[in-house]
C-alpha cells in the first residue's frame, strides 16, 4: 500500500490527515508487515479518522464494528437468518431433519457481521474496531482468532481463512486495560494531543478562510486549556469547532467577550467551563 514513511504522510495529507512522524512510521510498519495497529489515546485526536483516510488512500472499503457494553458474537462475527430459514423448514415439510439441516445451515442463510465481512472476498478493506476498550473482556477473545490467522470458524461450515488480508486498526481511550494477549497481535501506537505548530496546521486545514493570526491564538488558549485540571481537556476536534464558530461569528481577534460566550464550544461540562473562565488569563497566553 505503502511505499514509504514519507509517502505514507504525503498520501494521508491528501486526504485532509496531517500525520505526526510517528504516525506515519507505525502506518507504514503495520501495511509491511501485515500486522494490526492499536491505536490508544484520548477521544477526539484522529484515532478512527486514521483509519478512514488509509481506507481513503487504499480505496479500500471500510469495515467497522463499533464495539459497546454487550457487543456479542451475534453482533461482531455473524449470525443466522432465522426468519428466512423457518421459512425455508416450512417449504420442506415433506423432507427429513437431516436433510432439511443441510439446507438452512448454508451460506445463503449466513448473515456476516463486520469481523467476518472483513475477511471475506478478494476486495482491499480497512478493519475498524473502534473503541475496543468499551466492550466486554470476552468480546477479545473473538478477535483473538481473527487477529492471529485472519480467519474465523463458522461450526456449521467450517473454518473461512481470508484469501486478502484486511488492513487492521483497532482505537482505544484506554477506559480500560486490553488484554496482553491482544496487545502481542498489534503494533502499538498512542495518538496524544498534537504538538502546537502540528495543531495549527491542522486548523488552517480543516477550517478554510481562518487567519493565520486567529488560528495561532486558538491553538495556545486550548494548549492552556488542556493544562487545567478539567473533567474533559479539550482535544483536536474541538478545537476545530471552535476555530469554525469563530470563523462564523466573524470574530478576528480571542478577547474575553468571545472566549466567555464560547467555552461552551470546546468546554462539555459546567464546572469546567467556570473554572476555565476564573483561571484562563488571555494575556498570559
Amino acid at each position: 500500500m505503502f511505499t514509504s514513511v514519507d509517502d505514507v504522510s504525503a498520501r494521508l495529507a491528501e486526504t485532509g490527515y496531517l500525520a505526526s512522524p510517528a504516525v506515519a512510521t507505525t502506518v507504514f510498519l503495520a501495511d509491511r508487515l501485515g500486522k494490526p495497529l492499536l491505536v490508544e489515546g484520548p477521544a477526539g485526536v484522529g484515532k478512527t479518522e486514521l483509519a478512514k483516510a488509509v481506507a481513503e488512500v487504499a480505496g479500500a472499503r471500510l469495515v467497522r464494528l463499533q464495539c459497546y457494553e454487550g457487543v456479542d458474537e451475534s453482533r461482531a462475527l455473524y449470525e443466522w437468518n432465522h426468519a428466512k430459514q423457518l421459512l425455508r423448514i416450512s417449504a420442506g415439510r415433506d423432507e427429513t431433519w437431516d436433510e432439511t439441516r443441510t439446507d438452512i445451515f448454508a451460506e445463503e442463510f449466513l448473515l456476516p457481521r463486520p469481523l467476518l465481512t472483513a475477511i471475506r472476498g478478494d476486495d482491499p478493506k480497512v478493519l475498524l474496531i473502534d473503541e475496543t476498550d468499551k466492550a466486554d473482556v470476552e468480546v477479545e477473545g473473538l478477535l483473538l482468532e481473527v487477529l492471529s490467522d485472519f480467519q474465523v470458524t463458522v461450526p456449521e461450515l467450517g473454518t473461512i481463512t481470508a484469501t486478502r488480508r484486511p488492513f487492521v486498526v483497532l482505537t482505544s481511550n484506554a477506559s480500560r486495560e486490553l488484554s496482553e494477549a491482544l496487545r502481542r497481535r498489534c503494533l502499538f501506537l498512542h495518538i496524544g494531543f498534537p504538538e502546537e505548530e502540528l495543531e495549527r496546521r491542522i486548523v488552517r486545514l480543516k477550517v478554510p478562510g481562518i487567519d493565520a493570526a486567529l488560528a495561532e491564538s486558538v491553538v495556545r488558549v486550548v494548549g492552556a486549556l488542556r493544562a487545567m485540571d478539567l473533567r474533559k481537556v479539550p482535544s483536536v476536534a474541538e478545537t476545530i469547532d471552535w476555530a469554525r464558530t469563530l470563523l462564523a461569528l466573524g470574530a478576528h481577534t480571542l478577547d474575553e467577550t468571545v472566549v466567555r460566550d464560547t467555552l461552551g464550544v470546546v468546554l462539555k461540562h459546567q464546572d469546567d467551563v467556570l473554572k476555565a473562565a476564573a483561571k484562563l488569563d488571555l494575556d498570559a497566553v
